[in-house]
């Protein structure tokens, strides 16, 4: 294709949808890439989101349903397509897809990022046959039944009191002996009556042959072993950032995140980085959102002196 773009904001989530919003306004030229279906990242998995200021106790689907709407008003919606590679050429970037080739002058990495796994025996075998990492999505599957979920964060805590609504009997697996979570989800949990949780626990394997039957844990303090009968395995144990594509673009920190501050500038002159995939300390909506904004302010400021 030979029309070059102002920018190429790659990801859907809600730092994509913030660019591109921004983006609109400022008149660019912008090409908006995203392989999913429905904008809004991991936001459409979360059940409730109660800290996004003036919209308190929203569901993720409504919030990124909204966040979609307002770009889409503007004039901007993302192009279904997924993203093989991103190569700076100098003055153009090129954006390469199954389909097509873009360029642009600038490009704004907004990948987000995917859940961790824990790597242990059953886990993939079982993925899908009560092996889950999203409690909104398939949480309805396990109404009045026993459910696991292991991790200790605040998508763990969220996920256990969600499950707590629908299943009999929900068991919190934490390889320490105090939650990470924040203190409003802690006593949300602690006020859950069918939610134990079992501390300073590993899982070490996903039991069952067509579908989960237990979770085999390990105590980490005398390294003994039990199973908890359960019928699902829910496991919130973090997320990766999605930057395998973008090893040899930018540079990374030590746990695969994109190194750039507020303002989303990368080492690489004209590539730019916003919400999860990149280095910060608060990986949230609000966060993210505000992060989209600041990239397209770099963007317009770096277009404005290059072509100085």
């Amino acid at each position: 294709m030979s029309e070059i773009y102002d920018t190429a904001i790659l990801g859907a989530g809600p730092a994509g949808i913030s660019a591109a919003i921004y983006a609109a306004r400022a008149k660019l030229n912008t090409l908006w890439l995203d392989k999913q279906f429905e904008q809004g990242g991991q936001v459409l998995n979360t059940y409730e989101v109660d800290n996004y200021p003036g919209m308190p106790g929203i569901s993720g689907m409504d919030l990124g349903e909204a966040m979609a709407g307002h770009a889409a008003k503007l004039g901007i919606e993302p192009f279904r397509e997924n993203v093989l590679s991103v190569e700076d050429a100098g003055t153009e970037k090129i954006i390469r897809t199954k389909k097509h080739e873009y360029r642009a002058r600038t490009v704004i990495l907004a990948c987000g990022a995917s859940h961790r796994k824990l790597n242990i025996p059953g886990e993939e075998e079982l993925s899908g046959m009560g092996v889950s990492y999203c409690a909104t999505c398939d949480g309805a599957f396990f109404k009045n039944k026993t459910a696991v979920v292991v991790g200790g964060g605040n998508m763990a805590v969220e996920d256990a009191i969600f499950l707590s609504r629908i299943c009999r009997k929900v068991y919190l697996v934490h390889r320490r002996e105090e939650l990470r979570a924040e203190r409003i989800l802690q006593e949300n949990l602690f006020a859950c009556e069918n939610v134990e949780i079992r501390w300073n626990s590993v899982a070490v394997e996903i039991q069952g042959t067509e579908c989960v039957t237990g979770l085999k844990i390990r105590d980490v303090q005398d390294a003994t072993e039990s199973v908890i009968a359960t019928d699902g395995a829910f496991i919130a144990v973090g997320i990766l950032p999605n930057t395998d594509k973008f090893r040899n673009l930018v540079k990374l920190d030590e746990a695969g995140y994109i190194v750039a501050g507020e303002e989303g500038i990368t080492e690489t002159p004209g590539i730019f980085a916003a919400g999860d995939i990149r280095t910060k300390m608060l990986r949230q909506v609000v966060t993210a959102v505000a992060d989209g904004a600041n990239a397209v302010a770099s963007v317009q400021n770096y277009l404005i002196h290059r072509r100085d």
